[in-house]
């Protein structure tokens, strides 16, 4: 839990001006500034920041707040997300919650794999840009108009055909192919060696979480290839498609100011809006509209106006979604274009203000829609089948959570009815009370059947835990070997010695208590040395001299994270000096840690494909281009070093006194603006090659001192 001491930290600390600049142009006025409010749509700015109160308010709306209600508002974000955003971006330092080893592994996964993807935005963005087997795409993306503007607003890239492109690209920036896989960016081989590209030869259009993070592609065919005309990222650690709605980064604010949301079918119906000004737009991200995305978009407003295609697919896919967004609560809206048209063809053709004026006039209720469709069905003639259409309606309405809103749509059915059929509403509200009662049966079952499941999967747990406890060969008084706490969640503590342990409760492993009172003791995995600092060394050793001599010219052990790292990488540079051996052979001699440090090292080679290989005998190589992955070790080395330094300022920000704070506060600052310039620069920028100014190779003493000086300037 975050302290309130804290909280007032990152208050004092977060520019409230920087803040709403992200989201509205501000001008100065007198001691404050002054804005169109992002909260409702205005033409003369009534929106006021004061930077000494730390403030904003709109005198137009009515909407006021810190910059906590801020960026919780414009971001979606809850309470504590918003706390770290603001920490994370002003170099607050907020402690971690306690986690097990297997939720940090799994949150530095998380972090790898979001850098992948990042990476390969930028990647195929560049290839759509550059390559002139891309020119298919370019061409595809001139004729449906689309400028070079929204191109790269929504990052639409091209991914080369080869299937090894992307594979290359990021094994030069130093990337893990773990993480690429993780990502589902590559796909390992079952008939030869090594890894292909997901996405070959298709315009791809990136997905994006509601903050913006790449998170998954989707890539479309060109030509007529018969093959799938999308293609979507698999399911991932970041990436749960029945949450992600499409868009709805680049159209939230216009949300919340509208109130509304629109939502339509494709990726190229939210462009061609926003291209056209029609910035509420989202779509379903190629799955059909889910309670997952409905929540996500209810966190940014309140009216949903659905725009589907008239064949029978988008039909279906539209009740079905009324019924969805009924049950979240929503306001549900519904549009019918003309027949034949999309809302890509429909705003190219007749543009944004026909557009605007066919959704006022023409949107209807649900009621309204869904009448109008049997009408035109012919299923409001015949008894049965009107009966049949005032049920559904019936049913519809009993999905919605309020009360009083149903009881309307219920007099609202009655009202649109009664040319059909006789009668009161009391029959209405009747039938509404029996489809209740059996959506709460039916809701029951469900949990129930949820409930017998999760009973079932902690049953496998515990009796695969004891299975597990009695197989080991151990070293205690029972003769078994504790499972490791680490898989099971458990807290860790200290000892004196520095030893690290936890207490489990033999119940969860079948009881059969010892030692402590009835509980376990087990070592605790630590936290995995990092990786690009074990990759580096490994270059290091394997390539000898040259390669060390080129990384002792950019980097200094104050760099490490890792102390044992550390103190590895300062004896080869030591060894290199005095022209000493540092090989593997040496290293496998010495005593302690050097031999288990070398092993975990070399191991992490085998690491992209050591499951694969063992089920078919095939292994991914890595070190095509040697340099180029240093490269992107230094660039991760120097990026986590800046991020440290940044927290120990933070840390130091608590106790400092004001004229401190000042310091601090510009120091921060500097390091931030250090760690943005090696985030957005690539490796190759950053670090020169290995040649002299002729293109001669250099001895390693004079390589260091160009080396140097280079360094030097780019500071």
């Amino acid at each position: 839990m975050i302290s309130d001491a804290k909280k007032e930290e990152i208050r004092d600390a977060a520019d409230i001006v920087e803040v709403v600049s992200d989201y509205v142009t501000l001008k100065r006025s007198g001691s404050g500034f002054t804005g169109l409010c992002p909260y409702h749509n205005e033409k003369s700015p009534s929106f006021h920041v004061t930077p000494r109160l730390g403030i904003f308010k709109c005198f137009g709306c009515g909407e006021s707040g810190d910059v906590f209600k801020f960026i919780m508002d414009q971001g979606g974000l809850n309470f504590n997300e918003a706390l770290r955003t603001l920490a994370d971006r002003f170099g607050v330092y907020l402690p971690q919650e306690q986690s097990s080893y297997e939720e940090q592994v799994f949150e530095q996964e998380k972090e790898g794999i979001l850098h992948a993807l990042k990476f390969a935005g930028v990647f195929f963005y560049r290839s759509l840009m550059e390559l002139d087997e891309a020119q298919k795409a370019r061409s595809y993306l001139e004729q449906r108009g689309y400028d070079g503007d929204i191109i790269k607003q929504f990052g639409l890239g091209y991914a080369p055909s080869s299937g090894q492109a992307l594979i290359d690209a990021a094994q030069q920036a130093g990337i893990d192919p773990m993480y690429l896989l993780g990502g589902d960016l590559v796909k390992q081989r079952t008939d030869a060696e090594g890894m292909y590209d997901t996405f070959r030869g298709r315009l791809m259009f990136p997905i994006f979480n509601p903050t913006g993070k790449v998170i998954a592609f989707a890539g479309r065919v060109l030509g007529n290839e018969k093959t799938a005309k999308y293609i979507n990222s698999a399911q991932t650690k970041v990436y749960n498609k029945s949450e992600v709605v499409y868009g709805v980064n680049f159209s939230k604010n216009q949300i919340r100011k509208n109130k509304e949301m629109i939502l339509v079918e494709g990726y190229t119906d939210v462009i061609s809006l926003h291209q056209h000004g029609i910035d509420n737009v989202v779509a379903s991200s190629g799955t059909a509209l889910t309670p997952g995305q409905l929540r996500t978009l209810h966190r940014f407003g309140d009216t949903l106006t659905m725009i589907y295609d008239s064949d029978a697919a988008g039909q279906n896919a539209m009740k079905k979604g009324i019924l969805l967004a009924l049950e979240e609560g929503l306001e549900v809206k519904l549009l019918e274009l003309p027949d034949g048209e999309d809302p890509d063809s429909f705003v190219k053709q007749f543009g944004k203000e026909s557009f605007d004026d066919i959704k006022h006039k023409k949107s209807q209720d649900f009621v309204d829609f869904l009448l109008a469709k049997a009408a035109t069905e012919g299923r409001l003639e015949a008894p049965i089948s009107l009966a049949r259409v005032i049920n559904e309606l019936i049913e519809a309405v009993a999905h919605i959570p309020d009360t009083i809103q149903r009881q309307v749509y219920i007099q609202h059915v009655h009202q649109k009815t009664q040319q059909y059929r006789k009668g009161t509403d009391r029959e209405l509200f009747q039938e509404l009370d029996r489809a209740l009662r059996e959506r709460a049966v039916q809701k029951e079952r469900a949990q129930q059947r949820q409930r017998n499941q999760e009973a079932r999967n902690r049953q496998g747990k515990n009796q695969q835990a004891s299975n597990r406890f009695d197989d080991m060969e151990g070293s205690g008084e029972s003769g078994r070997t504790v499972p490791d706490a680490s898989d099971y969640g458990h807290p860790v503590y200290s000892d004196e010695d520095g030893g690290r342990y936890a207490e489990l409760d033999p119940g969860e492993f079948g009881g059969d208590g010892f030692q402590n009172n009835g509980f376990r003791t087990a070592a605790i995995k630590q936290v995995p040395k990092p990786h690009y600092e074990k990759e580096l060394i490994r270059i290091m050793i394997s390539f000898g001299r040259d390669m060390v001599g080129y990384v002792g010219g950019i980097a200094n052990e104050k760099l490490f994270e890792d102390q044992e790292l550390r103190k590895f990488y300062l004896d080869i540079i030591e060894r290199y000096k005095a022209e000493q051996p540092f090989g593997i052979d040496y290293y496998s001699r010495q005593e302690a840690p050097y031999p288990e440090l070398l092993g975990d090292i070399f191991l992490e080679i085998h690491t992209a494909s050591s499951r694969h290989y063992e089920k078919t005998g095939i292994e991914f190589k890595k070190d095509k281009d040697p340099y180029r992955s240093v490269k992107g070790c230094l660039k991760a080395l120097e990026i986590n070093y800046f991020k440290r330094k940044r927290a120990e300022l933070a840390e130091r920000f608590k106790s400092a006194d004001s004229q401190e704070k000042k310091e601090i506060v510009a120091l921060q600052s500097e390091i931030q603006k250090k760690i943005t310039d090696r985030e957005q620069r690539d490796s190759d920028e950053l670090y020169p090659d290995p040649v002299g100014k002729k293109g001669e190779s250099l001895s390693p003493k004079s390589f260091h001192y160009v080396m140097k000086k280079d360094r030097e300037k780019n500071e």
